[in-house]
């Protein structure tokens, strides 16, 4: 609908007055606003009444009736409730510091990817609920960030990548060429207790090998891994590797008359044992038709941490014992035996885990999980597609940085990656300073030039607040001879440079 030319002219003069209300005094500001509002509404209701029958398209502003009370700078002036600056919790902020740690780390993740021949991918943090809801029991379904969006979708925060990744291999319907070696870094959600290391909000390195049926692709991924943490400064003494195979939990309920289907929700119960004791899963298993005796012989096979041992219990002809003797010799061949070891116990959490388990540890027992993964060749049936093999890890970024301070090899990020701070002596000199500042990025450094007015004096506690290497000063005297002075802050030595001499310089200076 369009506004008659009073209907606008009235709303000018009402805006006016409102504009000047603030120096006008209080009775005459209640005054015209009374008077002003109450005409205004009059009219527009008319206006409004007078386009219902026609058909015509009704502005926003005119069906809000609440227009009048939020153009009211009067209200904007009462004192508001203090903002609470601290994020959600659970959440973090990333400071400039902060952010050249995370970006540090994800260097690391991306660079070890590229050298062993991965391609980076992403998928939205937003995805339908049902793509986490796979399995009862997984504790991360109980662990969503979920909710009903505006058009009645069940949607969720992701927990976890590799629902996402399977979502996107099946939508491609084959047309994907495998083996595909895939990795990404995503933000992740879960709403769970928060201890050191865990927080309901964390990134995660993802490596994922699809269409590989052997072990050379654990033997791949678990080499990519210690390569990391060989690249930060990490050791087989700092971490270790425990690897299990689901097939020898699968070998024990098969001996203990335990069906098959009921192998992923005991594997799933028989994780938790670590946090809780046995008796408090019970009925849990006892609704599996699990009795207690079933369960005490196989946890007693599970405390097996070799693979004489597990050959001894399993039989020489265990398809499990084959499969992780592959897999140990594999290791061996890549030269990261030292960081890997056998710990039958390790089942991990998720019900979509069919062969090869991992899960890489501190030594020290300080720190939960670093990282884990392992073989999920049924996930895609899950969704109703074709079976895969494939085998993957997640890598969270919050352990591993309380592990790197643990062992003092985490750098210092406090320099802001600035070479050199620019500034003028004078604001006619100003220009000069942007154009050394220009020369000097064309030539590859990173350049901070001095926006304001600023004293010398202020300028360089400003570039060793920023561990800036030096301080170019562009100075009346010195520009006369179309030079400038320059400071190398780290030694303390001062010369003066041609202006055309500045790329040379930098280079020189790399």
């Amino acid at each position: 609908m369009k506004l008659s030319p009073i209907i606008v002219a009235m709303l000018g003069t009402l805006l006016r007055q409102r504009a000047t209300s603030a120096f006008t005094t209080p009775m005459a500001t209640v005054r015209h606003r009374s008077i002003s509002s109450t005409l205004i509404r009059d009219a527009v209701d008319t206006e409004v009444s007078k386009s219902s029958g026609g058909g015509g398209r009704v502005s926003a502003g005119v069906k809000d009736a609440g227009i009048l009370d939020k153009t009211d700078t009067s209200k904007s002036m009462k004192k508001q409730e203090k903002l609470d600056t601290n994020p959600p919790k659970g959440t973090r902020d990333f400071y400039p510091e902060d952010m050249r740690l995370r970006t540090w780390l994800f260097d690391h993740w991306r660079s070890v990817a590229s050298t062993f021949g991965f391609s980076e991918y992403d998928a939205p943090v937003l995805e339908s609920e049902s793509l986490y809801t796979r399995k009862a029991g997984e504790e991360v379904t109980q662990q969503l960030y979920n909710f009903v969006d505006k058009g009645d979708r069940a949607v969720a925060l992701r927990p976890e990548m590799t629902p996402s990744l399977a979502r996107m291999v099946m939508a491609k319907k084959g047309g994907l060429n495998l083996p595909l070696k895939w990795h990404s870094i995503p933000q992740c959600w879960r709403y769970e207790r928060m201890t050191r290391g865990r927080r309901r909000e964390h990134f995660q390195w993802n490596m994922d090998v699809w269409g590989v049926e052997g072990v050379e692709a654990e033997a791949e991924l678990l080499s990519a891994m210690v390569t990391f943490f060989e690249n930060v400064g990490l050791t087989s003494e700092d971490v270790g590797i425990k690897v299990n195979s689901r097939l020898v939990i699968g070998e024990v309920l098969t001996e203990l008359g335990v069906p098959e289907d009921k192998f992923a929700a005991t594997c799933v119960l028989v994780d938790k044992l670590e946090k809780v004791p046995l008796d408090a899963i019970q009925d849990d298993l006892t609704e599996l038709g699990l009795d207690r005796e079933v369960v005490e012989k196989l946890l007693d096979v599970l405390t097996n941490n070799s693979l004489e041992s597990l050959s001894s219990v399993l039989g020489e002809d265990s398809k499990a014992v084959q499969e992780l003797t592959e897999f140990f010799d594999l290791c061996e061949a890549y030269g990261i035996q030292d960081w890997i070891l056998l710990d039958a116990s390790v089942v991990r959490g998720l019900a979509y885990y069919t062969g090869i388990v991992f899960e890489a540890f501190d030594r020290k027992g300080v720190l939960r999980a670093i990282a884990g993964g392992g073989r999920y060749d049924k996930l895609l049936e899950t969704f109703g597609g074709d079976p895969t093999p494939a085998a993957g890890f997640g890598f969270g970024d919050a352990v591993i940085v309380e592990l790197l301070k643990e062992r003092n090899v985490l750098p210092s990020f406090e320099g802001s990656g600035v070479d050199t701070v620019v500034f003028a002596m004078r604001p006619e000199l100003y220009s000069v300073a942007v154009d050394v500042a220009s020369k000097l990025r064309k030539a590859g450094q990173n350049v901070d030039v001095v926006l304001q007015k600023k004293k010398p004096k202020w300028v360089f506690k400003h570039a060793d607040r920023i561990c800036a290497k030096h301080c170019i000063i562009v100075a009346p005297d010195e520009y006369e001879n179309q030079e400038v002075s320059v400071k190398n802050l780290e030694v303390g030595e001062q010369k003066t440079v041609k202006i055309d001499d500045l790329g040379a310089w930098a280079a020189d200076s790399a």
